[in-house]
């Protein structure tokens, strides 16, 4: 494990419109009002796209994604990690849960999925964590680095 102290800056209350790209709209709205990192949490709405739900198989490096198409209006309650990628613009990593008609679905929005009529999105800034995002070789997955090499959290200032 590796961790890393923060604390909470700016919070952040965001509505999404209709056909809005979670979670581009998001990461956009962070590099545009200066959040690196945060957590991000949405509630409301999902109508299209694809959801990650999974590696196709779990022993393959780099894993192949299932993606299960969204059919239709969802209800949708998320929860995202945002961290500067190696470009050093922000990037949320956010999964969610999707519902219609008594049938659910989970897994990972970062291949884009759109809003259907509207999202409400909490974004909690947290400063001086120091985190940032790195390609993981073997996964491929932009993981997050602290800097760390111990389990140990350290506070930074």
């Amino acid at each position: 494990m590796k961790a890393r102290e923060g604390q909470i800056g700016r919070v952040f209350m965001i509505r999404l419109e209709d056909g809005d790209v979670v979670p581009q709209c998001i990461e956009r709205f962070a590099q545009e009002n200066g959040v690196l990192t945060g957590h991000a949490i949405l509630v409301g709405g999902i109508g299209g796209g694809d959801l990650v739900v999974g590696p196709r198989r779990s022993e393959e490096m780099p894993p192949d994604p299932m993606l299960l198409p969204i059919d239709g209006a969802h209800e949708v309650l998320g929860v995202g990690v945002l961290a500067p990628g190696e470009d050093g613009k922000p990037a949320l990593h956010i999964h969610a849960a999707l519902g219609r008609a008594g049938q659910t679905m989970t897994g990972c929005l970062r291949h884009g999925v759109t809003t259907w009529l509207v999202g409400e999105v909490v974004l909690y800034e947290i400063l001086g964590a120091g985190m940032k995002r790195i390609k993981d070789e073997q996964s491929g997955f932009e993981l997050l680095d602290t800097g760390i090499t111990q389990g140990t959290a350290q506070q930074t200032q």
